[in-house]
């Protein structure tokens, strides 16, 4: 389960104040998939990393199954990070001279034969089985992205966090991509999605809206 507790975030610079989240308050439960939807600029990205152990707020509290990722020791953060959670950031940040199924391995750092085998099962799966040895450049912008979210499900993480993962997509790619988290969340997964694009309302549970920083109160579901 995810839980933010008035959640405020503060950028400073010399005199210059700006408030990313306001007050923010989200239950996102165990296997819910839920949208957080708003303009450019509005704190999305600032929220998700947040959520995700990378950006301390200024004021609040954050929760990963009941656990509090700030009050940890940054080792035992990244290790909470590393066994429960799973990024999918819109820019990819693929390694350019590393194959696919490299870019895979790499958060796992699991070089092994196991770990190679999954990598490269999770590619298949993701209808990449052809491309397992070419490189980013070499692979279409949609191709690159199934290759960022299998590298986000390498270690079955419970929880997938996701930052405009279409944003860069062409339609096709994008449904794609939305449909591979659908079957994540249907297995049980949880999955808190950012995005100015109305097609993640069409695949999650309820959709939260975000506006400069604050939590509208009227979330709206998915009947």
């Amino acid at each position: 389960m995810i839980k933010l507790e008035s959640v405020s975030k503060v950028y400073r610079k010399g005199a210059e104040e700006v408030r990313a989240l306001d007050d923010v308050s989200l239950a996102v439960a165990s296997g819910e998939f839920v949208a957080v939807r708003g303009p450019s600029g509005c704190g999305k990205s600032t929220l998700l990393l947040t959520v995700g152990g990378m950006i301390r707020p200024t004021e609040g509290r954050v929760l990963l199954d009941g656990r509090d990722p700030y009050g940890l020791s940054l080792r035992e953060r990244a290790r909470l990070r590393a066994d429960r959670v799973g990024f999918v950031f819109q820019m990819f940040h693929l390694v350019p001279y590393l194959s696919a199924v490299d870019n895979v391995l790499v958060p796992a750092m699991a070089g092994m034969a196991a770990g190679r085998s999954e990598a490269t099962d999770l590619l298949e799966r993701l209808q990449l089985g052809k491309r397992l040895h070419h490189r980013p450049g070499e692979l279409s912008t949609g191709e690159r992205q199934r290759v960022a979210l299998a590298r986000a499900l390498l270690k079955r993480p419970s929880i997938v966090l996701a930052d405009e993962p279409t944003g860069n997509l062409d339609p096709e790619s994008a449904a794609q991509v939305m449909s591979y988290l659908s079957d994540f969340h249907r297995d049980g997964g949880t999955v808190l999605l950012v995005s100015h694009d109305a097609l993640a309302e069409q695949h999650a549970d309820r959709t939260v809206h975000l506006e400069a920083g604050r939590l509208l109160t009227t979330p709206t579901s998915r009947v």
